[in-house]
């Protein structure tokens, strides 16, 4: 299972950011918490990351500061510690940035209304920061430029680029992590009999599982099964299924126009209104107006 694919694909259902920000002199910024995840990559210029309980992070040009899961956190001209006393940045004015400004940040977000981060970012450190190699990466260079220009003006088909590449970003961003950090994935995949049920799960989210089958799937016994899937997943089986479906379903109805009893069937619900009813617990709002808004 691609991990990376999974927990971006998650955020589809929310709401795409993007801006740039520049400043100059002495500044600083603070982006509370959120629910979603948000990055910020340095244009120009040099600065600090600041997180609460750890020691300000020197950044330089081309560094990339990650939010996996919205934790606050600042970035400051000086080496200040903790993020409480910096000001939230304003909303951008849509002026050309001036050419002589000290410092140039592109930040990009994903930001959920409804639902929640996928566990496999959750899992991630609050803040994470990657000096990206771009001699051997120079997609993510090419991705960040796109992006910046993106931002620039607002032109017709926005939605979908601003969309598309901040996606890339995030994908480029957590493939550096790990190379850079050497980690292999997120627990749940280091375990074959687990990623076999995870697989399946996503693969085919509309077979009617029970935890006996997925047990199966995974070569255990119904018991050791949940055991080891609740230990690794944080989350019982049967819960982490009805998430994956309900999340599949919020893509559906944010990115297709495809009839609701037609969802309910792909994700494993054999009507529209038991669909609803499990949508409406877990997003609090109708299937209806979740896709109009």
């Amino acid at each position: 299972m691609d991990v990376i694919n999974e927990a971006v694909g998650g955020f589809r259902t929310g709401r795409v950011h993007a801006r740039r920000i520049h400043r100059s002199g002495s500044w600083g910024m603070r982006f509370p918490a959120f629910t979603g995840v948000g990055f910020h990559v340095v244009l120009h210029g040099a600065g600090w990351l600041v997180t609460a309980g750890e020691p300000p992070a020197a950044l330089r040009r081309g560094d990339i500061v990650l939010a996996p899961h919205g934790a606050e956190h600042g970035l400051s001209h000086a080496a200040v510690h903790g993020p409480g006393g910096l000001p939230v940045p304003d909303r951008p004015s849509g002026d050309p940035e001036p050419e002589q400004a000290d410092f140039i940040l592109l930040c990009g977000a994903y930001r959920l209304d409804r639902g929640q981060v996928h566990r496999f970012l959750q899992d991630l450190p609050a803040v994470i920061a990657v000096s990206p190699d771009y001699d051997r990466h120079p997609e993510l260079r090419a991705v960040a430029g796109l992006l910046s220009t993106d931002v620039a003006e607002e032109r017709s088909g926005a939605a979908t680029t601003r969309s598309a590449l901040v996606d890339l970003m995030l994908v480029h961003v957590l493939r550096q992590w790990q190379e850079q950090t050497g980690a292999d994935g997120w627990p749940a995949v280091g375990d074959p009999a687990i990623a076999a049920a995870l697989r399946e799960i996503h693969g085919s989210p509309q077979r009617p599982w029970t935890v006996q089958q997925l047990g199966a799937v995974a070569g255990m016994s119904r018991t050791a099964f949940t055991r080891r899937f609740h230990a690794l997943v944080g989350t019982p089986p049967m819960a982490y299924l009805t998430g994956w479906r309900l999340s599949r379903g919020a893509r559906l109805l944010r990115e297709t126009t495809a009839p609701l009893a037609a969802i309910a069937r792909q994700v494993g619900y054999s009507t529209e209104y038991a669909f609803a009813a499990a949508f409406r617990r877990e997003y609090g709002i109708s299937p209806g107006r979740f896709r109009q808004s």
